[in-house]
């Protein structure tokens, strides 16, 4: 019988793992974020983390961390350890050739290469293992991962800033700006942790933004720019051969002029068709599949009212982040951040299952998750 000391002593070095594999976020993509905790006697002997593609895992990275031999000691990891070769060898054989006498998983590796084959060998080898410790953390942790796995479409979040009645501009259009300055910073750090940001062409016209992440040591995401005919002037900054420096894919549907295209890419923009809906809008699915062909794993979308309305239509929305500054902009003709067709009734609302709180310098950020949308196929 498990007792109550010891249950909580797992979790206490479950937690620790899953802060571990944190310290790579919006590094490891198209892999998950996984961190370990080795212990000997339930004192902590090593931790390691899976810090970006190719390196190597987290299980791994705390082994070679640890002073003396590992065996006997315990093993503590928020994912299941992989059982096949990729771009590093498997972690299950490592294990058992180091003689850990116990390995406790947060949750199961959905990837079909996996898929409880790691825990199924590391049992056949003699080691108890553990299953299911925070699971719903480890989980959490790894939504990303586990909708690109289970789906091979992108966890899609959507950003936008708007007042306290609702609006993201004024009037006129002027949006400059609503959020504060600690707020736009935040910003630049979630696209630091993004594989893509994506806009539409109205955005690119009307504010000619970078779509850059300026953080020091920080990665650029792939910019996303849907244009389904091309025609606009194309002089914007993510057109430009010298656009700071980030890559950009313009999708597009089989419409858009050849002249356009071939300006594109003596630009070095590449150019994807996509098939057009029922609304004459570039159709979220394929172009999803698209983005996960890839191996983009985290899409930030940061698109005007039309683009987030459509994809929230679709039901692909799984994560909001809306910053609320404290200020009124007034006027009928003032846009909101969520246009397309809408519910019709309180309820076809769509609810979120998980909400979080937090003030930035007077301004409130509200982010909201969608579980059931990401995680409906697992």
């Amino acid at each position: 019988m498990v007792s109550e000391s010891d249950v909580n002593r797992d979790e206490s070095w479950m937690a620790r793992a899953i802060d571990e594999a944190r310290r790579a976020e919006g590094d490891t993509s198209p892999n998950p974020l996984v961190g370990c905790v080795i212990t000997r006697g339930g004192e902590l002997e090593a931790t390691g983390y899976h810090r970006r593609p190719g390196d190597d895992h987290a299980e791994i990275d705390a082994l070679d961390n640890l002073e003396g031999s590992p065996g006997g000691c315990e093993l503590y990891v928020n994912l299941e350890p992989c059982s096949h070769y990729g771009r590093t060898p498997p972690c299950v054989e490592a294990l058992i050739e180091a003689g850990v006498e116990r390995v406790v998983v947060g949750c199961i590796d959905p990837h079909p290469r996996v898929d409880g084959d790691g825990v199924d060998a590391l049992r056949e080898a003699g080691i108890q293992v553990d299953v299911g410790v925070l699971e719903d953390e480890a989980r959490r942790l790894n939504r990303p991962y586990i909708k690109y796995i289970t789906r091979d479409v992108p966890w899609v979040s959507v950003k936008y800033a708007m007042s306290l009645d609702g609006n993201i501009a004024t009037r006129t259009g002027d949006s400059a700006w609503i959020s504060n300055e600690a707020s736009r910073q935040r910003v630049h750090e979630m696209r630091d942790r993004c594989d893509a940001i994506l806009v539409g062409t109205g955005t690119v016209r009307s504010d000619d933004p970078r779509l850059t992440a300026r953080i020091e040591g920080g990665d650029d995401p792939l910019r996303v720019i849907l244009d389904a005919r091309l025609e606009g002037s194309l002089d914007e900054t993510v057109y430009r051969p010298d656009g700071q420096g980030a890559d950009t894919l313009v999708v597009t549907s089989e419409d858009a002029p050849s002249e356009a295209r071939a300006t594109l890419h003596d630009r070095g923009v590449e150019t994807i068709d996509v098939p057009t809906d029922s609304r004459g809008f570039l159709a979220w699915q394929p172009l999803l599949e698209a983005l996960a062909d890839r191996e983009i794993v985290r899409l930030f979308v940061e698109g005007g009212g039309t683009v987030v309305g459509t994809l929230l239509d679709d039901e692909h929305i799984d994560c909001v982040h809306a910053f609320v500054a404290p200020k009124l902009i007034g006027g009928e003709d003032a846009p909101g951040p969520v246009r397309g067709l809408g519910a019709e009734t309180m309820d076809e609302a769509v609810e979120a299952q998980n909400v979080e709180l937090e003030s930035i310098e007077g301004d409130v950020l509200v982010t909201a998750t969608f579980d059931h949308r990401s995680e409906s196929s697992d």
